[in-house]
């Protein structure tokens, strides 16, 4: 039987799944396609024929990944990667498999993340072709819309290839292509990521389009890009696209830890909006709790524990909660934890930070140490430490990982991929993690896909 509410290559309902989007996708607001069409070709092609409706399907895209998926700010990576590695304890007995590393083939969550982040492909995909197929649209629009998609489906594929290993690259809205599609080597999927980003470079401005930096820009590509070059090991390639972004009169460094997580943020490259006015960021409702014990997710004791004396993160980023002699902790980036008359906080998704932390460790990749402990120390200092005493290029390294982990925790699974690409993750889980094993570096390829795709085989090791 072919579960198509739940599995993407095999989804029956791909024919009119493009209606539905454009017909559901604002982000709070009204039906914006007040007359229903019976053809999704048509639906598609009515959508594509004026700039307020095609903005609103990206709209609509954005506000699905908000929400759901690996970018989720409520239950995407950095939930579910933060309790899989070190970040967070868990106090919800049905997500006891991630805190364990005891994950299988038909795991829910396992298979809702997968399921999610390709029809958010799937999505962006029909806004590629869409865009493509138009004669109506500007051609400014026209390259605003296709570079965003292709920045959203090159980004989208770089988390599914560090959350499941090998996955397929999907490129089309073509259901008969899709059912029958493969899964790409690692090297493969970050090459056709590198591809679509290149392009999307190409199509996309340097300036914002709106003034909330709630759709990328050329920059936010160039930040994706020195990632994806930082995980492949092109440290000159990442270090000069993090430079584009740091060197960017758009972004200004912000010297006061309270500011960095608000939406008018200097430092912040792209962010989502909040559902309505009033409403703010995802991760303050899901990460702070007032009183004690905490109802989901908490931050590990022994992560606040190795804080350096005098970080001012640890004092400003997470905050304790006492109830008798028991103490636990929450992560306090977000301050928002309900409504305010305005919006105060966007989920922050790419910011300057992690910019700094790339080039340094490229930098101290290629030898060049001086610049490397510059970056660094960029970092140290705002959270109120002296500059760093490394002096080789592997101290530098180290102190660039160990940076990442107190600048970075709780955004989107950053520590579990830096275990993995460092070498670390089988030394560092394994004590904090008792039942860690090597093969759960990967998630497993959800059980309703195989079924579906054979394909899709085989199954990840340990599995």
């Amino acid at each position: 039987m072919i579960h198509y509410n739940y599995t993407f290559f095999t989804w029956e309902r791909l024919k009119i799944f493009i209606m539905v989007l454009f017909l559901n996708s604002c982000i709070s607001c009204d039906n914006y396609v007040e007359v229903e069409q019976p053809n999704s070709q048509l639906t598609r092609t009515a959508v594509f024929e004026e700039m307020s409706t095609a903005n609103a399907a990206m709209a609509g895209l954005y506000a699905k990944m908000r929400n759901n998926g690996v970018l989720a700010g409520s239950g995407g990576a950095s939930v579910y990667l933060g309790w899989y590695a070190d970040e967070f304890d868990y106090y919800q007995a049905s997500n006891s498999n991630f805190y364990n590393n005891t994950l299988f083939p038909a795991e829910s969550t396992v298979t809702s993340i997968w399921n999610y982040s390709y029809r958010q492909i799937y999505e962006a995909n029909a806004i590629i072709e869409g865009v493509t197929n138009s004669v109506l649209l500007p051609q400014a629009g026209r390259n605003q819309l296709k570079g965003e998609a292709l920045f959203i489906r090159a980004l989208l594929h770089l988390y599914l290839v560090n959350i499941y290993g090998d996955v397929p690259y999907v490129k089309t809205t073509d259901h008969l292509v899709n059912s029958k599609i493969s899964r790409m080597s690692t090297a493969s999927v970050y090459e056709n990521s590198i591809a679509d980003l290149e392009e999307s470079n190409l199509l996309l401005p340097e300036a914002y389009v709106t003034p909330e930096r709630v759709r990328p820009n050329r920059f936010a590509v160039q930040a994706v890009l020195a990632r994806t070059y930082l995980y492949m090991g092109a440290y000159a390639k990442a270090s000069n696209a993090a430079s584009a972004v740091i060197n960017s009169p758009l972004y200004i460094w912000e010297t006061d830890l309270d500011k960095i997580f608000l939406k008018g943020s200097t430092t912040t490259i792209w962010q989502f909006m909040p559902n309505a006015a009033g409403m703010n960021a995802n991760e303050g409702s899901s990460y702070i709790f007032p009183t004690g014990p905490p109802t989901l997710i908490g931050l590990r004791p022994d992560f606040i524990y190795t804080f350096e004396a005098n970080d001012k993160r640890k004092a400003r980023w997470t905050k304790a909660v006492t109830n008798g002699s028991s103490t636990w902790y929450h992560a306090f980036k977000y301050k928002q934890r309900t409504t305010t008359p305005s919006s105060v906080e966007y989920s922050v998704v790419l910011r300057l930070a992690e910019q700094y932390l790339i080039r340094a460790e490229a930098k101290a990749k290629q030898g060049d140490l001086t610049n490397a402990k510059a970056d660094i120390n960029v970092i140290r200092n705002t959270a109120g430490l002296p500059n760093t005493t490394a002096v080789t290029a592997d101290d530098i390294v180290t102190e660039v990982l160990r940076q990442r982990r107190f600048e970075l925790f709780t955004e989107f699974g950053q520590r579990f991929f830096d275990l993995k690409r460092s070498g670390l993750i089988d030394n560092v889980l394994s004590i904090s993690k008792p039942g860690w094993n090597s093969t759960d570096k990967f998630w497993p390829i959800p059980e309703l896909e195989l079924n579906a795709n054979p394909n899709l085989n085989p199954q990840n090791p340990g599995y």
